[in-house]
């Protein structure tokens, strides 16, 4: 009798092989199967469905094991922190004018973004330096002089090789990140930057205008003493992708907004899962995130708006809590 020639080459052993691995598949496509079902569910005809699982290929989520507790920053020395607003693309008027080159260069009261951190700052126990200048960040060994940088409102390819790779590097040594409003408009083709936004990118958004904020955790030192609920008026950012392994901080009720939350690109909105602020642990470092932060004295200590006095208590504790002044993402 001749034997099959599948089986004179280790027929049994490759058929089984080929069981096991179709097997695997079959386990591993399951979430994903049931996730796309759960997430058609309300979702419009025709609309994106699964937008994917991105991973970028480093320690990330909600973990404190993902944190580099290497020594390079001691909190009790006092907390420094870098506010970068560097555009390279639309440039929203909180930030007025550019900034001439070097570190701290004169500010104008159109800079308003800049002059309400730094008064915030000052309010609450951290020092500001700020720059639009990207040879500041050129050496890791330079932003290694912060326990905290501060994108805020950023844009577009606002970093060259140079700084890219400091800014890599500071974070794997442990530093913190605090990202906001249009820093998520920033370097849109780096994916390791997307990931230390959450995994995250804007999209698109609706009408500037006002909503009811949900605090979703009050544990955190960012919400710990904002209300359940709070209104603010602001963009309202559209997501692609979509936060993923992150603590979500805070979100927009979309029946609040009455001019909807169709994006000017078409985005539909986010339904009830709506996030506006979250923490995460990324790369080594620590990344307090938000979207908000579009109105022209939404940093300005002396506003007595009582959605900016949240906003900003907001902002303070995710500052604070990056710099591992305050517990982070808890």
């Amino acid at each position: 009798m001749r034997t099959h020639p599948i089986a004179a080459r280790g027929g049994p052993l490759l058929i089984a092989a080929a069981t096991a691995a179709l097997i695997s598949c079959l386990l591993w496509a399951l979430p994903g199967i049931a996730g796309a079902k759960a997430s058609t569910a309300g979702a419009k005809p025709g609309g994106a469905t699964e937008l994917g699982d991105p991973e970028y290929g480093v320690c990330r989520g909600t973990d404190a094991r993902c944190y580099h507790d290497w020594g390079n920053f001691d909190p009790s020395k006092g907390v420094k922190v870098l506010l970068y607003t560097r555009t390279a693309g639309p440039r929203h008027a909180n930030l007025g004018p550019a900034l001439a080159a070097g570190l701290n260069p004169p500010l104008t009261d159109a800079n308003a973004a800049q002059k309400g951190l730094i008064a915030l700052g000052a309010a609450n126990g951290f020092s500001v330096d700020y720059t639009e200048d990207v040879t500041q960040l050129a050496t890791a060994g330079a932003l290694m002089k912060y326990n905290v940088v501060v994108f805020l409102s950023t844009s577009r390819d606002t970093l060259d090789d140079n700084a890219q790779t400091s800014l890599r590097q500071y974070i794997r040594a442990g530093g913190g990140f605090v990202g906001i409003h249009n820093a998520f408009g920033t370097e849109y083709n780096w994916p390791w930057y997307e990931g230390l936004l959450g995994g995250a990118n804007f999209y698109d958004h609706g009408s500037y205008q006002a909503g009811t904020v949900r605090t979703l955790d009050r544990k955190d030192t960012s919400t710990k003493a904002l209300p359940a609920t709070w209104d603010w008026k602001d963009e309202w950012y559209n997501l692609v992708p979509f936060p993923s392994k992150v603590r979500l901080l805070a979100s927009v009720d979309e029946k609040s907004l009455t001019q909807g939350v169709t994006g000017n690109l078409g985005h539909p909105g986010h339904g009830l899962n709506h996030p506006v602020a979250w923490c995460q642990y990324y790369d080594g470092g620590r990344a307090f995130l938000t979207t908000l932060g579009h109105g022209q004295t939404a940093f300005d200590p002396a506003s007595t708006d009582a959605g900016d006095k949240n906003f900003q208590k907001l902002i303070v504790g995710g500052i604070l809590s990056a710099a591992g002044a305050q517990p982070f993402c808890r």
